[in-house]
């Protein structure tokens, strides 16, 4: 399988995926975006259009917490940040919205991050 045809079929599966969930204020969609270094995950409300909160494995506070330990204990950490943020911000309900991808590995790993922050899904 090429890269672009891989790329294409998460599209698709993707777009599938969001016929089917959407983000409100009280229960916003948590999109999460994978590429080959990092991981990013965003709070949504579709409704608005706005992004409520985000975190990524760019912030400077999240790259010194995982350093040298890999990508999957980034990708948890990125999700306990984006479960605080959410939680400041009054929300406790989410809508997962794992972007096409594989619920297994660095995708999961924001997910259990998230729930472990509190927020429910």
């Amino acid at each position: 399988m090429s890269t672009s045809n891989g790329k294409a079929r998460r599209i698709v599966r993707h777009n599938r995926l969001r016929s089917k969930i959407s983000g409100t204020s009280d229960r916003p969609r948590l999109a999460v975006y994978r590429s080959i270094s990092h991981i990013y995950a965003q709070l949504i409300d579709d409704v608005e259009g706005n992004t409520i909160a985000s975190a990524s494995s760019l912030e400077n506070e999240l790259k010194t917490q995982g350093k040298d330990s890999g990508k999957i204990t980034i990708s948890k950490v990125v999700g306990e940040s984006i479960g605080r943020k959410a939680k400041d911000k009054g929300i406790s309900e989410i809508v997962f919205d794992r972007g096409g991808y594989k619920y297994h590995g660095r995708v999961k790993a924001v997910a259990e991050g998230a729930r472990e922050a509190g927020l429910k899904f």
